[in-house]
């Protein structure tokens, strides 16, 4: 780059230089020659440029003065110059000072109406009104302080008018903020990095007498800018607070208020000019914050919630600002300022949230140092009266609010609650004790809360909560699917936690004691309320304990809390607020419709006609150890007949929910000192978490692995087992008096699921006790102790697993060989000669004559004195001597005439023949007892329960193998054979609704368990041959997909017991080539599949063939397994 030539120092030589250009800009005023002038200018350096300052501006102030119309691009050019000229230089006299100001005005507005702008081009107003700042900025010394004084009203009302004008009406986001920038120079209030002019205090006492009379026309403008349309940009708006903070800041300064003349007559020489003047008299300032009250309502309504953080920052700014200058002379807005600051105590940016703790922290300083000097006294007596008298009607006017506004109003107004409790801070004590603060904030929250209670599918969905496994893995599942709660008045979720934070915030400053009983007399006064009181409870106690409380020491007060909350009265609070919970009226609450069946049944038992009371007495004594009938004195709880709405379910199973969260939230309050309360709250914990409804189980498992935390056990296994001492002691109880506790067998079935073999010992004579009652009172209640028994078997196949999917020996031998041995032509053909001669009687008396000289040798481990001694049947262990107790009551409960009551015996049924199946001894005359009613319930009963009597059947097939081949053959795969064949061409033909069906589902699993059974059992050819041709059909590409896949599995297990005939078989389906005979003098092998087109069956019988016989061109030239040798 060329250097930078030297600038001209002297001013001879730069006068010379710049003397022909302005001589010819005066004589021609012209664009180009305006830029010549402009050019020479930055030639000239800025000392000599001050001394020609008069002479320079001359020419350039001619131009504009020039009557007649101009064009926009000199008057552009002539602003520029001038511009620079003011930016390097000072104007030191007055008369250039208000000439230049008064010239640019003009510029701006329009010829006919002076105070509105001229329709001018946006590069012409911005260049002129950056000429006018730089003028404001270049005014030196006290020459600027001679625009406020009185003479100088209309002047200075017509430059603020303009300015204003162009502020509201320009389309231009960049005109708009110069023009609000110019309106900060011109009073002094500018914030940019220039140097600027400090006025005294009797200087700024001056420009404020000044500028009340242009305050009304200030604010309303600015205001109706700030509140806008929102597409003007956020610079706009911030610039726009910012005059308006500063304007009111100025004129109704308290300190300027107090050191003013009161009621100083104009000077007479002013004329007319004197009626502009405005007197702040104190009439006058309480009319003019009245006025202003409402313009700052509108504007705090509009930028509270803004959606740019720097307009949400400029606010508390403003807030600052006003509550720092003028909390005296704006006494109607301190409390809508302080609402809009402590709105902001909880904004999502941090810049927002730092400021406004730094505002408050100023607030509480202010408000403390004026409360400790006497003569002020009344001012921090102000400032909490506005807080709390601001709570009250917020309060008042929140579920309002809450009803009628969006959701960002809502949050910034439950904000604005919060703030307020925190800028309180201790002093929220002092305020509750005022029996209509409190009424009032509790009758708020209570309706805010108000829980939408409507979903159907919250009284719809069921648990499973007694197949839950208790697994390292599963610490979270019961979290993993949580209902949200929805609620009426809104649905965002972080106007939930912002509610939880006050009530957590009012228990960490409130007085407790105040607090739980008032709340409680809410939830214990009306059901409508009871709900919303117990949420409230449940974070007010976590608040007093300090659990998830944010107070950024905001409160007014140092001191954190007068009164810390010790543990003995969290403890008592705790007791109170859980017993009301768990009492009789408030726990057991019907939360499923009374017209189901699982609940007629339930009522029979509940009946008020009998007791049912099992005895724990010695079991020498059959008389004591019984089920006795007695009639019952106490009036069992009367149940309404009709069918409760889905509306009251809903609301009963919300209000377990919560108050089940609580529970665990008083656990984590108290810690391990929660211990000794699990002796009353674990029980009515663990009957909710046996519950049918999906969302009071789920609450009641979180509830537990949040107190097992709590307490300090590592799981719920722990949790269990450390107070199964008093549980089970409580179980036995409750189950001598089952009419008046029918959830004591759910409480068993819980502690099983998430027990370990650790409790098996303990539980055992309450086992006894569950099958003695079933042994006496079928009828009422099997339906009851099926779901235990259920869990139980359960929980024994889990603590001791056993090898459930073992083979029989034959399948097992002769699968080995098949793959072992090669395969010998001359052999088979030898054994098959020799089959077929016994077949016809020959040789059947030598074979017997062989077999009677065998001995069978002592098996291993037999001694000679086991052989000849006593037979003495070795003890079982005690899980084997329940289960087969368990199966003994199965065999009846088969037959028993409730749907419901056979699918889960059938259940049931299942895990004990895995369980026995480590004791073959045992589990063989059990499984011969079980096989009439479970041959009943494969071949004459609902659908559901052939499903389910099909899956123990393959259960059993899987363990006892051989002993099950006969009966299966014989009275099972006829029916189901037939069932196959018939069902094939319906299938084929089907639908996809089809797949819907129970038909379907019958459909698949039999053919899903067929193949696995009939390779288990080692079934003989006619019974294969007759499975082949039955499932044949469901090879068909026109049948469902996965009944096709379900086909194939069958035959691949068909395979592994006789694949030279499923081999056959196939090829006369479909086969996939020919096969030429390896020698000349063996004939040609002819099968039907040769030849065939593609058809339905083609797709599933070559994937068969070449999975399981080699790909098709392995098998070209080889006929089959039969002749591979």
């Amino acid at each position: 780059m060329p250097p930078t030539m030297a600038q001209i120092s002297d001013p001879k030589i730069a006068f010379a230089y710049l003397r022909p250009a302005c001589v010819l800009l005066t004589r021609e005023p012209t664009v180009i020659n305006v830029d010549t002038l402009s050019t020479q200018l930055k030639e000239v350096n800025d000392a000599t440029l001050q001394q020609l300052q008069d002479y320079v501006l001359f020419p350039l102030r001619f131009v504009l003065k020039v009557p007649g119309p101009k064009k926009d691009k000199l008057v552009q050019a002539v602003a520029e110059a001038i511009s620079y000229v003011l930016e390097n230089t000072c104007v030191q006299s007055w008369e250039t000072l208000h000439d230049l100001l008064s010239e640019l005005c003009l510029c701006l507005c329009s010829p006919t109406d002076l105070g509105k702008p001229a329709d001018t081009s946006e590069e012409l107003q911005s260049a002129v009104l950056r000429c006018l700042n730089a003028l404001l900025h270049a005014a030196y010394g006290d020459i600027v302080f001679k625009l406020f004084e009185p003479i100088m009203l209309p002047g200075l009302g017509a430059a603020v008018s303009l300015l204003l004008a162009l502020a509201e009406k320009t389309k231009s986001r960049d005109i708009q903020v110069s023009a609000l920038k110019c309106l900060q120079a011109l009073t002094l209030q500018c914030d940019c990095d220039q140097d600027h002019i400090v006025p005294t205090s009797e200087e700024r006492c001056m420009i404020g007498s000044i500028l009340a009379s242009f305050l009304p026309g200030i604010t309303v403008t600015v205001a109706r800018i700030i509140t806008g349309d929102l597409r003007q940009g956020h610079a706009v708006t911030v610039r726009a607070i910012k005059v308006w903070s500063r304007t009111v800041g100025l004129v109704l300064d308290d300190a300027q208020l107090q050191d003013a003349e009161p009621n100083k007559t104009p000077s007479p020489e002013l004329g007319r000019i004197g009626q502009l003047v405005v007197q702040r008299t104190k009439d006058w300032v309480k009319n003019t914050a009245v006025k202003l009250c409402m313009l700052l309502k509108k504007i705090i309504a509009c930028t509270s919630a803004h959606q740019h953080w720097r307009v949400r920052l400029e606010m508390v700014e403003l807030d600052d600002h006003l509550l720092d200058r003028c909390s005296q002379s704006l006494k109607q807005c301190v409390g809508p300022l302080l609402e809009a600051l402590v709105g902001a105590v909880n904004d999502e940016e941090p810049r927002v949230r730092e400021r406004c703790e730094v505002a408050l922290r100023a607030v509480s300083q202010r408000n403390q140092s004026c409360s400790s000097s006497g003569d002020k006294s009344s001012r921090a007596q102000t400032f909490t009266d506005v807080l709390s008298e601001n709570l009250h009607s917020l309060a008042t006017s929140l579920p309002r609010l809450m009803r009628t506004s969006d959701d960002q109003k809502k949050l910034f107004v439950l904000s604005v609650f919060l703030g307020y409790i925190k800028l309180l801070g201790p002093l929220v004590s002092v305020v509750l004790n005022s029996a209509a603060h409190l009424e009032r904030l509790s009758k708020a929250l209570m309706q805010v809360l108000d829980l939408d209670v409507m979903d159907v599918r919250i009284v719809e969905e069921r648990s499973y909560a007694a197949t839950i496994e208790t697994t390292p893995g599963s610490t979270d599942s019961c979290f993993a699917h949580t209902q949200r709660k929805h609620f009426l008045y809104f649905t965002d979720e972080k106007i939930f936690s912002v509610l939880m934070e006050i009530c957590r915030t009012l228990g960490y400053y409130g007085n407790l004691y105040l607090l739980t009983d008032h709340f409680l007399d809410l939830y214990q006064q009306s059901s409508s309320y009871r709900k919303q009181a117990a949420m409230v409870l449940n974070e007010i106690v976590r608040g007093a304990a300090g659990i998830d409380v944010v107070t950024e020491g905001q409160s007014l007060t140092s001191q954190v809390r007068e009164h810390s909350v010790n543990q003995e009265d969290l403890t008592a609070a705790v007791l109170s607020v859980m017993e009301e919970y768990i009492t009789l009226k408030n726990w057991h609450l019907i939360t499923v419709s009374e017209e189901t069946e699982r609940d007629r049944q339930d009522q029979q038992l509940l009946s008020p006609s009998r007791l049912l009371s099992i005895s724990n007495s010695d079991f020498s004594n059959p008389e004591s150890n019984c089920l006795q009938v007695i009639s019952s004195k106490i009036n069992s709880p009367s149940t309404s007949t009709n069918t409760s709405t889905i509306h009251q379910l809903n609301s009963n199973i919300w209000q377990l929910c919560i108050q089940l969260e609580g529970i665990a939230c008083f656990a984590q309050t108290l810690g391990r000192d929660f211990r000794p309360l699990l002796m009353t709250s674990l029980y009515p914990i663990l009957e909710k978490a046996g519950e049918e409804t999906l969302l009071v189980s789920q609450a009641a498992l979180g509830s537990m692995w949040d107190i097992s935390r709590a307490c300090g056990y590592p799981s719920l296994k722990e949790l269990i087992n450390e107070n199964s001492d008093y549980l089970l002691n409580d179980i036995s109880l409750n189950l001598q008096r089952l009419s008046q506790h029918p959830q004591a067998p759910r409480v068993l079935t819980v502690m099983l699921t998430h027990s370990d073999c650790s409790l098996l010992p303990l539980v055992g004579d309450i086992v006894q006790d569950v099958l003695m009652a079933l042994d006496l009172s079928y009828d009422h209640t099997a339906a009851l102790f099926c779901s235990v028994l259920h869990a139980l078997m359960k929980a024994l196949a889990r603590w001791f697993p056993s090898s459930c999917g073992r083979t029989t020996e034959s399948a097992q031998s002769k699968k080995s060989s098949s793959h072992e041995e090669v395969f010998d032509i001359r052999q088979f053909m030898l054994d098959y000669n020799k089959q077929k001669e016994l077949a016809e009687g020959i040789g059947i008396e030598e074979d017997a004559s062989i077999e009677d000289l065998e001995v069978p040798p002592p098996m291993e481990g037999e001694d000679a004195e086991d052989i000849y001694g006593p037979d003495v049947k070795p003890e079982l262990p005690p899980h084997l001597s329940i289960t087969k107790d368990v199966m003994e009551r199965c065999i009846h409960l088969l037959s028993d005439p409730s749907l419901r009551v056979r699918l889960k015996v059938l259940d049931v049924l299942e895990l004990c023949v895995c369980v026995l199946s480590e004791k073959e001894n045992e589990l063989l005359p059990m499984a011969h007892r079980c096989w009439p009613p479970l041959l009943q319930r494969l071949t004459a009963d609902d659908p559901l329960a052939v499903l389910r009597a099909f899956r123990v059947l393959c259960t059993l097939g899987d363990t006892c193998g051989d002993f099950l081949r006969r009966r299966v053959s014989k009275e099972v795969l006829p029916k189901l054979s037939s069932s196959l064949t018939r069902q094939a061409p319906i299938s084929a033909k089907a639908g996809p609704v089809y797949t819907h069906t129970l038909a379907y589902k019958l459909q698949l699993a039999v053919l899903q368990g067929l193949g696995s059974l009939c390779q288990r059992l080692d079934l003989g050819e006619a019974d294969l041959d007759a499975v082949r041709e039955a499932c044949l059909p469901y090879l068909s590409c026109r049948q469902p997909i996965r009944v096709q896949e379900a086909s194939v599995s069958v035959f691949r297990h068909l395979i592994q017991v006789d694949p030279d005939a499923l081999w056959f078989t196939l090829n006369e389906l479909h086969c996939p080539t020919s096969y030429v005979p390896p020698h000349p003098d063996l004939q040609p092998v002819q099968l039907s599949g040769t030849g065939r087109l593609r058809d339905e069956y083609s797709d599933n019988v070559l994937k068969l063939l070449q999975e399981e016989f080699g790909s098709v061109a392995e098998t070209v030239n080889q006929p089959g397994p039969l002749m591979s040798q």
